[in-house]
């Protein structure tokens, strides 16, 4: 292999990732892969298209996909690193029984299979089907996702399914079929390159979306105005025409204001309101007092900072609206939702060229797998589990009768509650790490603790799953053919560069076999993630999710489809609503009446400080991925509880000085670092660690009455400065500096 210059090897030590360098050597200097496939990230809900290069059997690198629409060939820091977790050390490669006094060890397939069944039968034939239930990922294809809702409704036979987008999207996705009647963006993100005036809410673009970011700036070289919405200053905000500063939990205090000021001022769109929506005055009552003064004093930001958004986002002609979970991790998340759609539906400006509404999904297949099954209440198609008509069609699809369908379970946090009861003692997961993932941490220990019999299922051995009694192999992205929808609606080919490693299996082979041995192998006769797929576009067929027209030869031939695409024939549907033909029993987009109200965890004298939390740039979710790729680590080592420096000065906290943070789930310790970049009332800290170092021993599960999602934006809490400053790494010292 050819060696590089000097100059060449200290420009790489020290660039190299910035440079997105595959490795440390550049590619006409390794030794050629054996293939190059062209598949998708297997992170956040943009799912960039990137190149895996593969040699013998392992993913050695990537290329930019240049050609892929979206991305363009950009990727942000995890998407760059991405291919690392194939090789790694951690690697689950055989089934493992967690044995009393001895730990985990090695067992057969065979073995592992007939102790798993054995158990699920024993449960169920004791306490009840609904007493196994299952907790699903949506990192997993849409092949997997409507597999696995399938299975526990027709094989395990429970109702009690959830999954993981639990705490992701569903706040937005109630939120949409309210107002729309449909759960998707309006448009692709290409159509915000030419809006006058884009408002980012709850959602930290820069570091979690890093790839979303090129279209706003796209749209601000055009002249575009950005109004950003959020407790901090994130990157997003520090060039942005307005920062809305505002308190977590006031979001539809102040778009109810805004709301209030459009229809004062008459900056609304009357044709639109009377002709295409309905509920408008209901919508109006609810807001009629809600003056900028007021507004002020709810959210904490400034009256002349509230007219002013409202003033750039009445007057516009094209606009943009993109929130994600800052305004949805409440227990009126459902409500925030409708609070930014009203004025989106005030202002007339959807369903036309450049004019959008978009909800940014958090997970790999955030959008496709709240589509197609693994929610507690829904059916394929976003169909409802409830309703005669869906279920009628939907097993009759499936080949049973009605009455063997069950019906709408239990959340996922009702699932660790309904475990403490005593109510459910099996659990299966696939790709869901609870115990970092779901808020009052403890409280989920303490549940999978009491769980007489616990399958897992997963690449790697995840905190969770040290609870199990048997983990199986799953596989990673790479390792399997299928397909994911984007934030955007795009369904898209995610390609097998791989075979999973040594003894493990793919996460579909699994599902089969247990399905198979549950006695329901005639109902799992695929042979392959196409005949899945086949299977879901009839399913979905009629829906609101529509996938019919779908297919794997039609993706691939137009680097993704955008649903609904009802027919063969059908060239899909990039821009909802330029009809005007809204998916709601009257055909029209509904306003919604908002009123405002605290949440569930209000600040006092004991807890006079509001706890917030989110992600850093190099993690992902649980960070069971990225807390094993080094430069990731890197970049972010610990979680560091940030605060304003007048609060730190209130009380007595020193910069890097570990502070205990106390709520009325608990106590945990984190180094401060002290930053302006955030309200003098609120401290933040990120929630990809597990143990001690989790922020969600802290958070509630209180959870939205609708959405059934937990309030991890607003928890109060107090601080206690312990006296012991600790070392923290070089980024945060950069980060505190910026």
């Amino acid at each position: 292999m050819a060696k590089l210059p000097v100059e060449s090897e200290k420009i790489i030590a020290q660039f190299g990732p910035s440079l997105n360098f595959p490795s440390r050597e550049p590619l006409e200097c390794r030794d050629e892969p054996d293939k190059v496939v062209e598949t998708h990230c297997c992170f956040c809900g943009m799912q960039c298209g990137i190149k895996l290069l593969a040699k013998n059997n392992k993913v050695v690198g990537f290329e930019p996909w240049m050609e892929f629409p979206f991305n363009e060939g950009r990727l942000c820091p995890k998407g760059v690193l991405r291919y690392m977790q194939n090789n790694h050390t951690d690697r689950l490669t055989s089934p493992i029984k967690n044995t009393p006094g001895v730990g985990f060890v090695p067992i057969s397939w065979e073995e592992a299979m007939d102790n798993i069944i054995s158990e699920i039968k024993r449960i169920q034939s004791q306490y009840g089907n609904d007493a196994f239930s299952m907790l699903s990922g949506v990192s997993l294809t849409n092949e997997k996702s409507y597999m696995i809702g399938k299975f526990a409704r027709t094989a395990l036979k429970t109702k009690n399914l959830d999954y993981n987008g639990r705490l992701c999207m569903v706040s937005a996705g109630a939120g949409n079929k309210k107002a729309f009647g449909l759960d998707r963006s309006s448009n692709n993100y290409q159509d915000l390159e030419k809006a006058e005036v884009i408002i980012v809410t709850g959602a930290n673009v820069s570091e979690t979306f890093p790839t979303l970011t090129h279209w706003i700036w796209k749209a601000r070289d055009n002249g575009a105005k950005l109004i950003v919405v959020d407790p901090r200053v994130i990157p997003l905000a520090r060039t942005a025409d307005i920062h809305l500063d505002i308190r977590p939990g006031t979001d539809s205090a102040l778009f109810g204001a805004i709301l209030n000021y459009m229809i004062r001022h008459d900056m609304v769109d009357h044709d639109f309101i009377d002709y295409f929506t309905s509920g408008f005055e209901d919508a109006k009552d609810a807001v009629k007092d809600y003056t900028l003064e007021w507004a002020e004093e709810i959210t904490g930001a400034k009256k002349e900072k509230i007219e002013e958004a409202a003033k750039l986002w009445g007057k516009a002609s094209t606009s943009f609206l993109l929130h994600a979970r800052g305004i949805e991790h409440h227990t009126k998340g459902v409500e925030n939702v409708l609070s930014c759609i009203n004025i989106v539906l005030a202002s007339g400006r959807i369903g036309k060229p450049y004019c959008g509404y978009g909800t940014i999904t958090g997970q790999g297949n955030g959008q496709g797998g709240r589509e197609h099954g693994h929610k507690c209440d829904q059916l394929p198609g976003n169909r409802d589990i409830e309703n005669p008509e869906h279920r009628k069609y939907i097993s009759k699809v499936w080949g049973i009768e009605e009455s063997e369908l069950p019906g709408k379970g239990l959340s996922a946090y009702e699932i660790i509650e309904a475990i403490h009861r005593g109510e459910i003692k099996g659990l299966i997961s696939i790709c869901f790490n609870p115990l970092v993932s779901l808020p009052n941490s403890n409280y989920v220990r303490e549940a999978l603790e009491k769980l007489e019999f616990y399958i897992g299922i997963d690449f790697f051995l995840s905190e969770t799953l040290r609870h199990a009694n048997i983990v199986l192999p799953g596989s990673l992205h790479e390792e399997e053919e299928g397909t994911v929808t984007t934030a955007e609606g795009r369904v898209v080919r995610i390609r097998k560069a791989v075979d999973p490693p040594k003894n493990a299996r793919t996460d579909t082979e699994i599902i089969l076999e247990i399905a198979k041995r549950l006695g329901a192998g005639d109902k799992f006769s695929f042979s392959s993630s196409e005949d899945i797929f086949n299977e879901l576009r009839v399913a979905s067929k009629g829906g609101t999710a529509d996938y019919y027209g779908i297919t794997y030869e039609k993706i691939e031939k137009n680097m993704g489809v955008f649903w609904p695409c009802p027919e063969l024939d059908h060239p899909g549907t990039p821009r909802l609503w330029e009809d005007k033909k809204f998916r709601t029993p009257d055909g029209k987009a509904h306003f919604n009446p908002v009123k405002y109200h605290s949440s569930m965890d209000p600040v006092d004298d004991e807890y006079p400080v509001i706890l917030t939390t989110g992600r850093v740039v190099s993690q992902y979710l649980s960070g069971s991925q990225t807390r094993r790729i080094g430069k990731l680590v890197q970049q972010y080592a610990e979680p560091l509880l940030e605060i304003h420096p007048k609060l730190a000065a209130q009380f007595g906290i020193r910069q890097n000085e570990e502070v205990v943070v106390t709520t009325k789930r608990g106590s945990a310790i984190f180094p401060a670092n002290i930053v302006e970049t955030i309200r003098e009332d609120t401290v933040f800290v990120p929630y990809h660690w597990p143990g001690k170092k989790s922020v969600n021993q802290l958070t509630s599960g209180h959870l939205d009455p609708i959405s059934k999602i937990p309030e991890f934006k607003v928890s109060a809490c107090s601080l206690q400065p312990t006296g012991k400053i600790v070392e923290v790494n070089k980024f945060s010292e950069t980060y505190k500096s910026s």
